[in-house]
């Protein structure tokens, strides 16, 4: 059975992050399976590409740029308006089957443009707001954050007809507020692109004591815990480097690193996805500072599927099993994090075993097709195994 999916992304489209990119490849999954997926998003995009699939901006035409996770006084007054008016044009004038919305702008976004249509809706939990909107802020102001995004996390996902969540943490805590029932939520983990990161595995580092890190240096990572830690390890075995693969700037670091006397020990290097396997090959081990994270890091994913020996906070670690596929440390412990990174630059054959299990936990377990067929389950569970009458009609331009 094809399905006509309305896919909405309420955050920049395409982008190299973890909500973007799970939208991409879910969409690219499921139109595999033979379903007509539609992406309906902001008119902010990192990058122009010819997707296989139409995407429709709210407000146009692709503007090139980038919008920073949290909150956005720009989503709130002016994209998200935009998104939920571009989605009830879309209802009243196509058919579809299911409408997929992804974080909280996208369910209510989604929400309010459905209107009256009885169109299914499934809302993508990517984290829960009640610990992610404090991590923006300190004191006061993120502690009221914080409770404000716990009551949002109870009120607002059984708007939704049915939740998807990319960690069963996710899902025990919705479940724990008392409004949904196990029936109305499944857990369907984001996948990895293991043929990108294949050449990766099993290479031969530069230095064994050479430590990437890739992905946002936003203040939720715990960045200025990994340089707290990377100091303690550097002072002990001054040859360590930590390689630095960022997709924002490092200048909010950059006082501190002098501080801690390692700015020249680490290197600075753009986060370019296409070379993104050659840096981890590079590497002998990845870390995972990040001390609070509902969902499934995607760096996390991408270290394992290039078969790093990883170093990982316990509230990021998620598939991580300490000794087993990874090493896991207690959050905010900066000598326990030292620690790791010493015993790994000092134990090849630990970081050997550590990266095989690690890939083979993905290989495994992390194929965005596995995704994309949970995804279908749901949908065809919603639509009672019924799909809309196909018409045929003129898509927006992908962009």
């Amino acid at each position: 059975m094809s399905l006509r999916i309305a896919m909405v992304a309420a955050c920049p489209f395409p982008a190299r992050r973890g909500t973007p990119l799970r939208i991409e490849r879910l969409s690219e999954a499921l139109t595999a399976l033979g379903h007509d997926v539609e992406v309906i998003t902001y008119p902010v995009g990192e990058a122009s590409s010819t997707p296989l699939f139409p995407i429709h901006r709210a407000g146009g035409k692709l503007q090139i740029g980038t919008i920073a996770p949290g909150p956005n006084v720009a989503k709130l007054l002016r994209y998200d308006p935009m998104l939920a008016r571009k989605i009830g044009q879309l209802m009243s004038s196509k058919p579809f089957d299911v409408i997929h919305a992804h974080h909280i702008e996208g369910l209510l976004t989604a929400w309010w443009g459905r209107g009256r249509a009885r169109v299914p809706l499934v809302y993508d939990a990517h984290t829960m707001l009640g610990s992610e909107l404090p991590s923006y802020r300190d004191g006061l102001i993120g502690r009221l954050m914080g409770s404000a995004g716990r009551w949002l996390d109870s009120r607002l996902p059984p708007l939704a007809d049915h939740v998807v969540t990319v960690t069963s943490d996710i899902r025990d805590r919705l479940l724990e507020s008392g409004q949904l029932t196990p029936d109305r939520i499944t857990v369907a983990m984001n996948g990895v692109e293991l043929g990108h990161f294949h050449r990766a595995v099993g290479q031969m580092p530069l230095a064994p004591d050479r430590i990437i890190y890739t992905g946002t240096l936003a203040a939720y990572q715990g960045f200025d815990l990994l340089l707290r830690a990377f100091a303690k390890a550097h002072a002990i075995r001054p040859t360590m480097r930590l390689v630095v693969v960022a997709s924002s700037t490092f200048d909010r670091y950059e006082d501190l690193a002098r501080e801690l006397g390692i700015r020249d020990a680490i290197v600075i290097e753009e986060d370019v996805f296409a070379g993104l396997p050659d840096r981890l090959a590079e590497a002998a081990m990845a870390v995972m500072p990040r001390t609070v994270c509902d969902g499934i890091p995607q760096k996390l994913l991408n270290y394992m599927a290039a078969g790093k020996a990883i170093v990982a906070s316990a509230g990021s670690a998620k598939v991580i099993k300490d000794g087993v596929n990874g090493l896991v440390v207690p959050n905010g412990d900066v000598d326990a994090f030292a620690a790791a990174l010493l015993r790994l630059s000092d134990e090849t054959r630990l970081r050997q075993e550590l990266g095989q299990a690690a890939f083979r936990y993905v290989d495994r377990e992390c194929a965005w097709s596995r995704t994309a067929q949970i995804c279908q389950e749901v949908y065809v569970g919603l639509t009672g195994g019924r799909h809309v009458v196909r018409q045929v009609c003129v898509a927006d331009s992908p962009a």
